[in-house]
C-alpha cells in the first residue's frame, strides 16, 4: 500500500487562497479544446511499412502494450485525432497485428495486410506538414557503492519526505489532471528546491533516502535526463533505478545554454560534447547543471528500464512522445535516421530508420506534436546513437478498422 502524506490544515488555508485568487497559471479553462495532433491518411498516403530490424523485438514491445491495456478498464478511450477508440478496441488491433508478424510477412504482404485492416493517423508534426524532431535516449550504466566514500560521493536520492503532491482537481473540477509539486515550511507551501540548491547546497541532506553513491557527476545528471538505468555496485549487485517523481519544476536545456553562451556550436551539440565541456571546464559545472533546476528522484525496480506505463522498454522499438497528445502503448511507425559507427566510435554516416515502434514512454523536454524520442537501450552504440540523435522524420500510428474487428 501507498504511504500518504499527512497535509495540515494550513497547507489547505494556503492552496485554498492560490485557488481563489487571480493566479494566471492556474486560470484554464475546465476542458481545453483538444489539439488535433494527427490525421487519419488514405492508402495512397501510407508508409512504405519496410521495418529495418527482426520481428522478434517488435513482437516484445507489442506485448509489452498489451500487458499495459489488458489492465485498464475495457471502455477506457485513446484519441486519435478526432476519433476515439476503447481499450477493448486497442487490445484487439494489437493481438491481430501480433498474430500477423508472427507469420514472418514480406514488406510488400505487411503493407497490403495493414492497408486491408488498419487505419493509419499521421502526426501533424511540429510544422503543420508532418515534420517530426527525432532524438534518442538510452539506459545509463555508472558505478556506485551502498556507502558514501571519497571516490562515491554524489548521492543518487529515493523521493524526499518533504516533498508535497498535491491534486488540485480536488478542490475545484476545473483544475482536472492539474498537480503542484510543493514543500511545506511549517507556514507556507512553497516551491521545491531547485538542482543547484540540491546539488550544491546540501538542501534535502538528511531529508530523502540515498538509493546509491556514484563517482560521476555529470554522469549522474544525465541519469536525471533519461530516467532509469544500471547502477553496478562495489559489492558486485546490479541497481536498476527508475524514475519516480520530480521536483515540479521546469526542464531548461544546457545543450541550448552552451550553444546560446557560445562555449559549444550547434552543429557540433551532443552529450558527448556536453560531458567534454565540462570535464575541460569543472568550475562551469554548478551554473551549467544549475541551470536546469528540474531534478529527478528515483526508486529502485527489480529490472528495467521500465517506461511510464509501467512496462519494461525494448531497445530500438520503444518511443516516448508527449501524453496528451498521442495515445499511449499504441502501435506506432516511424521514419527517420540512424547512425552508422565505425570500429573507432564514430559516426560514419547516417542512413534511413523506418521502423514499427510502441508508444511506451514520456519525458520532460518531449513535449508538443513535433517531438519523438527513441530509446536505444544500453551499451557503446546506444550512448552514441542517442547522444547524437537530432533529426527530422515522420510519425504515424495504426488502429485497427473498426469493421475489421471480427474474426477472419
Amino acid at each position: 500500500m501507498k504511504s500518504r502524506m499527512f497535509i495540515p490544515l494550513n497547507v489547505f488555508c494556503i492552496l485554498f487562497a492560490i485557488l481563489s485568487s487571480g493566479c494566471a497559471v492556474l486560470e484554464e479553462p475546465t476542458v481545453p479544446s483538444r489539439p488535433q495532433t494527427l490525421r487519419p491518411i488514405v492508402s495512397a498516403e501510407f508508409p512504405r511499412c519496410f521495418d529495418d530490424m527482426a520481428y522478434d523485438g517488435l513482437a516484445t514491445a507489442v506485448s509489452r502494450s498489451l500487458s499495459y491495456l489488458r489492465r485498464l478498464p475495457p471502455s477506457r478511450i485513446f484519441f486519435f485525432g478526432n476519433d476515439a477508440y476503447t481499450t477493448g478496441h486497442m487490445v484487439v488491433s494489437h493481438e491481430r497485428f501480433l498474430d500477423y508478424i508472427a507469420t514472418n510477412p514480406s514488406t510488400e504482404d505487411l503493407k497490403e495486410f495493414i492497408k486491408q485492416r488498419y487505419r493509419i493517423y499521421h502526426s501533424v508534426g511540429r510544422d503543420g506538414r508532418g515534420t517530426m524532431l527525432f532524438t534518442g535516449y538510452y539506459e545509463p550504466v555508472l558505478e556506485g557503492s551502498k556507502k558514501k566514500t571519497e571516490t562515491y560521493r554524489f548521492p543518487v536520492y529515493g523521493r524526499p519526505d518533504d516533498l508535497l503532491t498535491v491534486d488540485l482537481s480536488s478542490f475545484s473540477p476545473k483544475f482536472q489532471g492539474e498537480k503542484i509539486i510543493a514543500r511545506f515550511t511549517g507556514e507556507t507551501l512553497l516551491p521545491y528546491h531547485d538542482r543547484k540548491s540540491i546539488d550544491f547546497h546540501d538542501a534535502i541532506e538528511g531529508k530523502a533516502k540515498v538509493i546509491a553513491w556514484v563517482a560521476d557527476r555529470i554522469g549522474l545528471f544525465f541519469l536525471q535526463i533519461q530516467g532509469s538505468g544500471k547502477i553496478y555496485l562495489e559489492n558486485g549487485e546490479i541497481c536498476h533505478v527508475h524514475y519516480h517523481t520530480t521536483n515540479g519544476l521546469p526542464y531548461r536545456s544546457i545543450g541550448k545554454l552552451l550553444i546560446e553562451e557560445g562555449k559549444i556550436p550547434k552543429d557540433e551539440m551532443s552529450m558527448q560534447r556536453i560531458r567534454a565541456y565540462l570535464e575541460q571546464h569543472p568550475e562551469e559545472i554548478p551554473d551549467v547543471l544549475g541551470y536546469n533546476p528540474s531534478y529527478v528522484f528515483f526508486k529502485i525496480e527489480p529490472d528495467g528500464p521500465i517506461g511510464s506505463l509501467d512496462e519494461k522498454l525494448t531497445p530500438g522499438r520503444s518511443i516516448a512522445t508527449d501524453p496528451r497528445l498521442f495515445p499511449p502503448g499504441a502501435l506506432a511507425f516511424i521514419e527517420t535516421q540512424k547512425p552508422l559507427v565505425n570500429g573507432d566510435g564514430r559516426i560514419d554516416r547516417w542512413v534511413p530508420l523506418s521502423r514499427f515502434v510502441l508508444n511506451q514512454d514520456t519525458g520532460g523536454a518531449i513535449q508538443g506534436p513535433g517531438r519523438v524520442d527513441l530509446f536505444w537501450g544500453n551499451g557503446v552504440y546506444a550512448e552514441i546513437s542517442a547522444g547524437h540523435m537530432k533529426h527530422g522524420g515522420s510519425l504515424y500510428f495504426l488502429v485497427l478498422k473498426s469493421d475489421a474487428l471480427k474474426p477472419d
